[in-house]
């Protein structure tokens, strides 16, 4: 009986311990697709789901965010800004929301969610910023510890993917 004890407690231990350790793999079993953004400084892109092939693409912008559209083992297919598409390893990927600010001139930061809440600063097109879920068209934004608000229009990552949490 105290055998029979012994196993039933580490048959469950074991479970447990199985389940603790699939529990990160299953927080990245989200819906796709769904953003993501760089999490180092410089992250290669790959022609295919390995280190065995061949970087096609060096991005050097800690933070860029990009839409992650498959998934394969530890490797996510994701594209950029400008559409192209590559592997990329799980590892280099930050789940934090970014945006890139796009079009034409200066984007206004402002200081609410409207247009009438007065421009605190402006940004750039190009310019990376760590966004959270944007309502009725404006985003809230953090640029290099600047916040403001700024027109989801005008931000690449702010569409919201079936994938976001």
């Amino acid at each position: 009986m105290q055998g029979f004890r012994f196993l039933l407690m580490l048959g469950l231990a074991l479970m447990l311990a199985a389940t603790a350790a699939l529990a990160p793999l299953r927080a990245q079993d989200r819906t796709l697709p769904y953003w993501a953004s760089l999490r180092y400084d410089k992250v290669n892109m790959r022609v295919g789901p390995s280190a065995e092939y061949p970087v096609t693409w060096v991005y050097l912008r800690k933070g860029l965010p990009v839409k992650v559209v498959r998934i394969r083992e530890g490797w996510r297919l994701v594209e950029d800004h400008e559409g192209t598409q590559g592997w990329v390893a799980a590892s280099q990927l930050d789940p934090a929301r970014g945006a890139l600010v796009t079009g034409a001139g200066l984007a206004d930061i402002m200081a609410g969610p409207n247009a009438a809440s007065g421009v605190k600063w402006r940004a750039q097109p190009g310019v990376v910023a760590a966004i959270k879920p944007c309502k009725s068209g404006w985003c809230e934004v953090d640029i290099a510890g600047r916040k403001g608000w700024m027109s989801a229009a005008r931000l690449w990552g702010s569409e919201p993917l079936p994938g976001d949490e």
